[in-house]
């Protein structure tokens, strides 16, 4: 109850708008759809007028050429029925055609292609009169009425101009042959049509974005809606933590699958340890492929330890190289010097006959630049 009397001031979320979509609700015009098939109409009558008006006409002349014999007979009436309708749907075919497609794919136009099942079931709230009463006599319901109105007056003098413009040519049409009446009828009628369209455009115009700001004020939440909306979103908290630890033991195997591939361990001594890997080939600098602290850190030495990787010693280095390099990527520009120093001393250690495994307890200072000592 506390929930109702909330206000919804709060702008849609995605997902809210994702599940309104999927139940079928989405920002629909009627007056766009209205204004794109008489477009539609308007320039298929141009693009068609003389095919339909011959056709009209050889229609009209075959309907009315019976002779006795075949209106006396009713098999023969009922066959020239027959052809009478074949033909009215053959000339009208393309026309129809084209006017489904339009319907079908004008509502499109806004809000996109939108099929639900929701749509389709029975609700029997809809047929409550008290409820229908109260749709009609709801803003809503009055702003339709208004919209109605605007509409009838808008379209009414278009048709009212464009019937006093056109009044002369109107009439000149008694004056002319059927075949030629027939055919400026069309072409005037289309153009009416295409008239009347300019109308539709203005109110359409003006009812689309009325119609996208109904949709979203129908759609906003409260406070309280936004809250329960990211508790469903984020999930169990113990499940979230869970699924962490899972992803941490799962990073931490991965790393330290990649600790035999380093080519030099530099530790603190036994509080971070951090694994560097150089191949000229694939990068411009070394890479980071394993950092650890406290017990991480120990097995990061224990496995290079047992892969012959070297193991040094140098706190100020290992401390920045943790605190400022990622796993996975190249080490800090100012870094360089210092690593490619570390990288010499242990290439020297290598060449002097000194084993892989052994730890130096007394190694060079490598210069690390002061603002990324200060950082640490």
């Amino acid at each position: 109850m506390a929930e109702d009397l909330q206000e919804r001031t709060e702008e849609p979320s995605g997902k809210r708008r994702e599940d309104a979509r999927q139940k079928g609700q989405v920002a629909r015009s009627r007056e766009l759809n209205s204004a794109l098939v008489m477009i539609a109409a308007a320039l298929v009558f141009l693009a068609t007028g003389g095919y339909l008006a011959n056709g009209m006409v050889r229609m009209a002349t075959n309907g009315l050429q019976l002779d006795r014999a075949t209106i006396m007979d009713e098999t023969l009436l009922l066959h020239h029925l027959m052809a009478a309708v074949i033909d009215a749907l053959l000339l009208l075919t393309p026309f129809m055609i084209v006017m489904l497609l339009v319907a079908l794919l004008a509502p499109m136009a806004l809000g996109g292609m939108v099929f639900s099942f929701d749509q389709l079931r029975p609700k029997l709230s809809k047929l409550d009169p008290i409820k229908g009463l109260g749709r009609i006599f709801s803003t809503r319901g009055l702003a339709e009425l208004v919209k109605a109105l605007l509409k009838f007056l808008l379209v009414g003098s278009i048709a009212t101009l464009w019937i006093y413009h056109e009044a002369e040519s109107i009439v000149a049409l008694g004056y002319q042959p059927v075949e030629a009446a027939l055919g400026q009828l069309g072409s005037s009628a289309a153009w009416a049509l295409l008239v009347f369209c300019s109308g539709m455009i203005v109110i359409s115009i003006i009812d689309v974005p009325l119609q996208l700001w109904e949709h979203t004020r129908q759609l906003r939440m409260t406070r309280q809606e936004q809250k329960e909306e990211a508790k469903q979103m984020e999930g169990d908290p113990h499940l979230r933590s869970r699924i962490r630890q899972l992803q941490r033991e799962r990073a931490g195997r991965r790393m330290m699958s990649d600790v035999p591939t380093a080519d030099v361990i530099v530790m603190n001594p036994n509080h971070y340890a951090v694994a560097l890997r150089y191949q000229p080939d694939n990068s411009n600098a070394p890479v980071v492929v394993a950092k650890g602290m406290n017990l991480i850190a120990l097995q990061i030495r224990d496995v290079a330890m047992e892969h012959d990787v070297p193991v040094v010693q140098s706190p100020p280095l290992a401390r920045t190289l943790y605190y400022h390099a990622e796993i996975g990527r190249e080490i800090p520009a100012g870094l360089y010097m210092a690593v490619a120093q570390l990288l010499a001393y242990v290439y020297q250690l290598r060449g002097d006959g000194v084993s892989p495994k052994y730890t130096a307890s007394q190694v060079p200072d490598f210069p690390i630049p002061d603002e990324l000592k200060r950082d640490i």
